[in-house]
């Protein structure tokens, strides 16, 4: 399976894109991290729901756990990873001051 239509058009929409669960603190981090560098729609895709989506996460990422973000088409990774990049100041550079 993979991501249907209407997300796929939330995606794009959003050019920032989290695979997700319903119970996991580090996306709940991410996306607050996000929202301070002024990220208004992020697209969440929740693996929890849809297994297959879990697996088509795992083939394009190489990773099994979640969060796993996208910036446009830059694989960011997880929530460390994003962390990472804020605090080498290269996070709001790559949301392009959004």
């Amino acid at each position: 399976m993979t991501i249907d239509a209407d997300t796929e058009a939330k995606v794009i929409a959003a050019a920032v894109m989290m695979y997700t669960t319903a119970s996991c603190p580090y996306c709940i981090q991410a996306e607050r991290l996000l929202r301070a560098r002024g990220v208004q729609e992020i697209a969440k895709v929740r693996v929890d729901l849809e297994p297959a989506l879990r697996h088509e996460m795992m083939v394009k990422t190489g990773r099994r756990t979640v969060p796993q973000i996208y910036i446009g088409d830059t694989h960011v990774g997880g929530f460390e990873d994003l962390v990472a990049l804020d605090r080498a100041a290269k996070l709001e550079p790559l949301l392009g001051g959004r």
